[in-house]
């Protein structure tokens, strides 16, 4: 009775103009997306091989050896062991399609979110107008990206890819903002004193100043890359996040749980490696090996 007036909703024809504007785009748009497909396909397929052509033992051995230069010895064995149980586990094969899955989407958000971060850091009216964008990004519902990843792309590797893409580059592009934002003043004055060009300012002084910043950034993003395999796997992206989605469907609780687990060894990996790098950047940091 006292409810809203049903004359002011206004929802369902702004639903029916966005679905108009998508088909309109899946039409005419058609070679763009077919182009985008093909290459990222290419460059995931391409990694992937890459992968599955090395032993097993030397993607352990080189998973180990990352994790000593960075961390150390301990947390090099812990590693080992850690991959060693995705071996056991029979999950090798789907773990190697959710690292060059993670990995891919992180390379495409350090490529295009860096000159973002940057320009955001020196333009405050675009930092004014991706901060919306980015906020959007991070608190609306991840299934939403699939939406539009299925009508543009299909069903497949690629519109998991670009999903994950969406969802996990705001990290990358906010702490590089802020890193640049936060640089010493006296440093860059520094910088102008000795004639240093735009072009060098940002490079020898900015960038290498704010790089501790820039690697944490990176650490959420493929963070965030990797937490979205479960519902990337929805579309076809498959890898481990479709093994916990068929242990679901079946109700099959071991399987789903071998394949969280196993998503759970690779983020520690990734992480503890990720913020040894970051570490290892930041002069007179100590790193711990465990």
């Amino acid at each position: 009775m006292w409810g809203f007036p049903d004359y002011w909703v206004i929802g369902r024809p702004i639903s029916k103009a966005i679905d108009a504007a998508v088909d309109w785009m899946v039409v005419n748009w058609d070679p763009l997306f077919s182009a985008i497909n093909i290459v990222l396909l290419r460059v995931l397929v391409a990694f992937e091989r890459v992968l599955l052509w090395l032993p097993w033992w030397v993607v352990v051995l080189i998973a180990a050896f990352l994790a000593w230069r960075f961390v150390g010895v301990r947390f090099a064995l812990m590693a080992a062991g850690l991959l060693g149980g995705i071996c056991v586990f029979g999950l090798y094969v789907h773990a190697v399609a959710t690292l060059s899955l993670t990995l891919v989407a992180a390379l495409i958000c350090v490529v295009i979110g860096l000159p973002l971060g940057i320009l955001a850091a020196k333009s405050d009216r675009f930092d004014a107008g991706i901060r919306p964008l980015l906020d959007g990004m991070q608190t609306m519902p991840s299934f939403v990206y699939l939406i539009p990843a299925v009508m543009l792309f299909g069903l497949g590797k690629v519109p998991g890819l670009l999903a994950t893409f969406i969802y996990a580059i705001p990290p990358i592009i906010r702490l590089t903002n802020l890193g640049i934002r936060h640089v010493d003043p006296q440093a860059v004055e520094a910088g102008l004193a000795f004639g240093s060009s735009p072009w060098q300012l940002l490079v020898k002084v900015q960038m290498r100043l704010a790089l501790p910043t820039i690697m944490a950034g990176l650490n959420q993003t493929v963070m965030m890359a990797l937490a979205m395999v479960v519902i990337a796997s929805m579309i076809g992206a498959r890898g481990l996040g479709m093994e916990v989605l068929t242990g679901i469907n079946r109700l099959e609780v071991g399987r789903g749980f071998l394949g969280g687990i196993s998503i759970v060894f690779m983020a520690i990996i990734l992480d503890r490696v990720s913020q040894g790098i970051t570490k290892g950047r930041i002069p007179g940091a100590r790193q711990s090996e465990v």
